[in-house]
């Protein structure tokens, strides 16, 4: 990594200072982050009740839109399902809205069993062209009592993670395919997957060392023939017997060995990796970092409804160095 090559001599380099130039601006800006708003379009009340079934069996009271509606404010304020049901009770009676709210039991159980809409993003409204894409995966904890009888009683906690693979548009800062699999899961086999929840042609993908390898390779160039793709070769990576003068990862490995992995990273654009890692925050910040969802199938359908996007809209801080 670039912080680590001048090591040896950074006491010796002068850190720059910054100051910003819109206070105002960005004041009123973060102010505005703190806001809250909501409200509900007529085609979100037509279809708060769930559609009659025509098949035999009982009728069902919610629809889907009502269900993820419920969770996903239980999700960005950091709600149990039963507070859920007292906050979304609250917001719709200070709205002056008729509307049955979802007890705790049904969300429950239609929060592991109910089907969520496909996750593929269109890109063809922004997209005249190709895409960049950006993985990168994370852990997530599932929430139980390990932690406490490892720590009040020495037992062996058997808390197991979750991985959550994550996709990002470089282009526009949005997260546009996410897998969640078990801790064993390797970071390169999610890879496919990824990219089969992508419509758009790739133009870049980029990654970290951990998706080093052919299968990488084959995937992207299966999903779009002529991407470039930008994963920094291991320290010990070297040509193969055959080495084909066309191989990306050798071309990597030759100007590596160059001129070095700083220049090579500057050259390829590299550093834009740092958005999905900055995605990943935005995604532990508003979600958690724990899952308290207890099945599987629940916590997959739970991890689906709040994807945080980009921060357009948001003013930043216009900077000069001094």
């Amino acid at each position: 990594m670039p912080f680590k090559h001048d090591a040896s001599r950074r006491h010796r380099i002068g850190k720059m200072k910054f100051q910003v130039t819109n206070w105002a601006e960005y004041e009123a800006g973060l102010r505005r982050r703190g806001s809250l708003m909501l409200w509900m379009t007529p085609e979100a009340l037509s279809s708060w009740q769930a559609p009659k079934r025509t098949t035999r069996g009982g009728q069902p009271r919610y629809s889907d839109l009502a269900i993820e509606t419920a969770l996903t404010l239980g999700l960005v304020f950091g709600l149990r399902l039963r507070q859920t049901e007292g906050f979304l009770t609250s917001v719709l009676t200070l709205m002056g809205l008729d509307l049955a709210v979802p007890d705790h039991t049904t969300l429950s159980r239609r929060a592991s069993k109910r089907r969520l809409p496909d996750g593929r993003r269109q890109h063809q409204a922004r997209g005249k062209g190709h895409v960049h894409v950006l993985i990168d995966s994370t852990g997530l904890e599932i929430y139980g009592a390990g932690k406490w009888l490892e720590e009040k009683h020495g037992a062996k906690s058997r808390r197991n993670w979750r991985k959550l693979h994550l996709a990002l548009d470089a282009g526009s800062g949005d997260i546009i395919a996410h897998v969640m699999t078990d801790q064993d899961a390797g970071d390169a086999s999610q890879v496919e997957a990824l990219l089969d929840q992508i419509d758009a042609p790739t133009g870049q993908f980029t990654a970290d060392g951990a998706y080093d390898g052919s299968p990488t390779y084959d995937a992207v160039t299966w999903h779009s023939a002529g991407a470039m793709v930008v994963i920094p070769p291991r320290a010990n990576a070297v040509k193969g017997p055959d080495a084909d003068p066309l191989s990306q990862r050798d071309r990597h490995i030759a100007a590596i060995n160059t001129d070095g992995r700083m220049k090579w990273q500057a050259a390829t654009g590299y550093g834009k990796r740092s958005l999905v890692e900055t995605a990943i925050g935005r995604y532990k910040s508003i979600i958690g970092y724990r899952l308290r969802a207890r099945s599987f199938g629940a916590q997959q359908s739970l991890h689906r409804l709040c994807r945080p996007q980009s921060n357009a809209g948001m003013r930043t801080p216009e900077i000069r160095p001094l």
